[in-house]
Formats: structure tokens, C-alpha cells, sequence
């Protein structure tokens, strides 16, 4: 990993870019970690264990949380997911190995990202930043409305979601795949393209895409061993069906009433 900050100016004075907590109990990579941040012009806080950085993150609520997974005391995934019970932030994981069972975990739990160690800093800082355009980005500039069907109600102005009148608890990027989803009744979409339109990436490890599919459709399905609504098309990607007697081809507007998504039913 480089250790020393890049030597372009910063694009804006700390902060205006927004606040990040930096959490890793490893001092040399956190100084890194933070230096860059700092240069690239976010206000960094920092933490070295799980509840010093629950401690920072109940005190100043951050735009985006970088969450190393071996912590002491309590673990990445654990932080996290209490993290998580306070409502949707960005997480990005770092992980010291590339065992694909705690990358999927690490996704699982809610984290938007992951950065296997040793990392790129100036990865990791074009990382936070297209974490966090696609974070603030989650409501929709186009003016569209509440979406529904196939008994599913959305509505991307509250970030609100439900079942069958069930509340959804989502996380930011499966609310983010099942809107894009719901937008697009019908029609198959490769991995790669998922990720570019709901990620915003050009890059990264199409794993991603799987998880979280996956992981939605433990949510959204009655049996996700037989998905009915979220399918497989092989050697394409993914294609949401909506049941007959959802009308037309498109999601339509959704007149029952938002349901908050830490309600209802989450499996």
C-alpha cells in the first residue's frame, strides 16, 4: 500500500465533500487512510475498535463509514450491522483477505463496498466518492413517483418499500436494484450493466451484483430457491417478471400507503 498522500491539491477544503468515520485498529493504514480523505477534501473522524466507532458515529452522523472487518473487541460485521439499525450509511469494508465467503458476508451485512487489503489509497478515495455520489443520487432526479407491482411498493422520495403491505427493511443498494428493477419490468440486464446504472461503476468485482440480487430476493420472494419474480436469464443476468395480474408492462404508480422499512417483515 503507497504510504504517502498524493501530491495533487485537494479539491475543496476538509469537509466540503463530507464527513467520513475511518475505522481500523491498524495505525499506519488509518493514518494513510485519513490523509488521503483529508487531502481529497472530506472531514475524517477516526476510531480504532468497534465501540469507539459507534461512540463517533452516534455523536456526528457520517455520510460514509470505511470499516476495516478484524476489529477488536467486535468485529466489522457486528458494527455494521448496529450501524445499520440506526438507518442507511455507506459502509465500505476493508478486509485483510480476499476469501470471497467474507467479501459476500461483508455485502450481506449492508456494506456498499469492499477494498481487500493491501489497497490503493487513491482506490479507496475514488471509491468513497462513487459511494457517495450513488448515495446521494438515491432520490430520483427525474421526478419519478412511487413504483408497484408484483405486490411490491416502493417509493424512492421516502426510501420506503414494502410487501404486500409489509414493511422492507433494504439496504441503500438493494432499495437502489429493486427501484431500477421495478423501472424496468420485462426486461433482462446484464451483471455488468447493473452495476454501472444502480452502483454507478465502471469497475469492480460483478460478485457484487450477485450477492445482492440474491440477498433481495430473500426479501422480495416466497421462495428464493424458486424465484418468481426476480429470474435468471442464463448467460444474461437478471429479469424482474411481474405476475399477470400486475397491468401493462410497466411499474406503476403505487396508491397504498409507504411503509416505514424497519417494519413488517425482513428475512
Amino acid at each position: 500500500m503507497e504510504n504517502a498522500p498524493p501530491d495533487c491539491p485537494p479539491p475543496g477544503s476538509p469537509g466540503t465533500r463530507g464527513r467520513v468515520l475511518v475505522v481500523d485498529d491498524d495505525p499506519t493504514v488509518a493514518e494513510v487512510v485519513v490523509g488521503y480523505l483529508h487531502r481529497a477534501g472530506y472531514a475524517v473522524e477516526q476510531a480504532d475498535d468497534g465501540p469507539a466507532a459507534l461512540e463517533r458515529f452516534a455523536a456526528h452522523r457520517p455520510d460514509l463509514v470505511v470499516l476495516d472487518l478484524m476489529l477488536p473487541a467486535m468485529d466489522g460485521f457486528e458494527v455494521c450491522r448496529r450501524m445499520r439499525e440506526h438507518g442507511p450509511v455507506p459502509v465500505i469494508m476493508l478486509t485483510a483477505r480476499g476469501d470471497e465467503e467474507d467479501r459476500i458476508l461483508g455485502l450481506e451485512t449492508g456494506a456498499d463496498d469492499y477494498v481487500t487489503k493491501p489497497f490503493s489509497p487513491r482506490e479507496l478515495v475514488l471509491r468513497v466518492g462513487s459511494v457517495l455520489r450513488r448515495a446521494r443520487a438515491a432520490a430520483p432526479a427525474d421526478g419519478t413517483g412511487p413504483l408497484s407491482g408484483g405486490g411490491l411498493s416502493l417509493d424512492p422520495a421516502s426510501r420506503r418499500a414494502s410487501r404486500d403491505g409489509h414493511g422492507l427493511a433494504l439496504t441503500l443498494r438493494e432499495f437502489d436494484l429493486l427501484a431500477f428493477l421495478l423501472r424496468h419490468p420485462g426486461r433482462a440486464f446484464g451483471r455488468e450493466e447493473l452495476m454501472r446504472e444502480v452502483w454507478g461503476w465502471d469497475f469492480g468485482d460483478l460478485s457484487t451484483v450477485t450477492v445482492h440480487i440474491r440477498r433481495l430476493r430473500g426479501k422480495v420472494e416466497d421462495d428464493p430457491a424458486r424465484p418468481r419474480l426476480i429470474r435468471t436469464v442464463w448467460g444474461v443476468g437478471y429479469r424482474l417478471d411481474l405476475p399477470p395480474e400486475s397491468p401493462g408492462t410497466e411499474a406503476r404508480p403505487s396508491a397504498a400507503p409507504a411503509v416505514p422499512p424497519g417494519g413488517g417483515r425482513s428475512r
